[in-house]
Order: C-alpha cells, then structure tokens, then sequence
C-alpha cells in the first residue's frame, strides 16, 4: 500500500464484553483532536465486526482497548483476520488492563504497541504518527 494522503485513519474498537469505554472514548478524542480520522466502534465488538468496519473504512490502523482480560484471545484474533483477508497494512495497536508478561507474546503475533494504565494521551498521538501510514523507504 502506498501513502495516502489525507489524515490518519483510525478505528477505535472495544472487544468482547467490555462494558467500561471511557479510555477509549478519550483516546479517540485525542486522536481525533490530534487531526486523524477516528472511527468509534462502540461497546461489545466482535473481531470479525471490528476487522469489516476497519476494512469498509479503508483505516491505516486498529486502536483495541480491552479491560476483561480476554486480550490474547481477542487480539490474536484481529491480527488472523486482517491477514486472512489481506489487510495485514492495517497496524493494530491496543491498551487497557494489560498484564506486562502478556505484552511480548502479543508483539509478537504483530501488535504494534501496547498501552497500560498511565500512558498519556499525548504519547499515544505521538506513537500513532510517528508508526502508521509510514512510506515504504522511510
């Protein structure tokens, strides 16, 4: 995939059974006021329905925020489907109530990053420019 041009696009979804959003409600506030384009998915969002909206909405990345500790299940499962239907360019990156032995298992199934309690949302725009949409040669 080549750059787009435009802002950057962002879905921010809650999986599973999650019925606390407000961390994603601000990092998707952040983000949209740090100009990028967010697409909030809403409570109960199942992998296959967040993989269908980042898709439809030709998103740069997947923004998952999780507090259940279904994690390694849920994510595991974005990242399958996004390479079963070839959009593995879509950069997956998440946050919530993350234990920090499960976070480089999760890397390595290709997460980008992830965020715990106490990121700042200044430090999650920072990452989100400086890590999606980059140009091939950069």
């Amino acid at each position: 995939m080549g750059v787009a041009a435009g802002p950057i696009r962002v879905v921010v979804a809650k999986p599973g059974l999650d019925g606390h959003d407000r961390g994603a409600k601000v990092i998707a506030r952040a983000l949209r006021d740090a100009g990028m384009e967010v697409i909030y998915t809403g409570l109960h969002q199942t992998p296959e329905q967040i993989v269908d909206t980042a898709i439809q909405e030709d998103a740069d990345a997947i923004g998952l925020s999780i507090l259940s500790g279904a994690h390694n299940t849920l994510f595991a499962r974005v990242i399958e489907l996004l390479r079963e239907r070839d959009a593995a360019d879509i950069k997956v990156f998440g946050g919530g109530i993350i234990p920090e032995a499960d976070i480089p298992p999760l890397k390595e199934q290709g997460v980008a990053e992830i965020f715990t309690p106490g990121a700042t949302t200044a430090s999650i725009v920072d990452w989100v420019r400086a890590n999606v949409r980059q140009p091939a040669d950069a």
